[in-house]
């Protein structure tokens, strides 16, 4: 697995030079809401404010799909991920794609 500390959104580590450049990588997670949650959640939206339950289930997809993406770096041989971001798109009523990608490199000291 990848540190924390070496997936970053910038396209270098402070301290660090890339050595090898291994690629795109990326971890793709694709969630639907469930009649439960969305029952949960249209309770909550009564009353404003934060909806925790779909708050819960971005930050699950979000952590799923960066997981993946962290693990395929590391089959790779990466020991950093550089440009690292997200996005995600409905691609049907209630069904929503997560996707965490950047660029797998080789860090060492500089």
């Amino acid at each position: 697995m990848i540190a924390h500390n070496f997936v970053t959104t910038s396209n270098e580590l402070t301290g660090y030079r890339v050595t090898r450049t291994l690629g795109l990588v990326r971890g793709v997670v694709v969630r639907s809401r469930s009649i439960v949650g969305t029952f949960g959640a249209s309770i909550q939206s009564l009353f404003g404010g934060n909806i925790t339950l779909w708050s819960e289930l971005c930050e699950h997809a979000r952590q799923e799909a960066y997981d993946i993406m962290t693990r395929h770096a590391a089959e790779l041989g990466a020991n950093a991920i550089v440009a690292m971001r997200y996005d995600a798109t409905e691609i049907a009523a209630g069904v929503t794609e997560v996707l965490a990608y950047g660029t797998a490199v080789v860090l060492d000291r500089a």
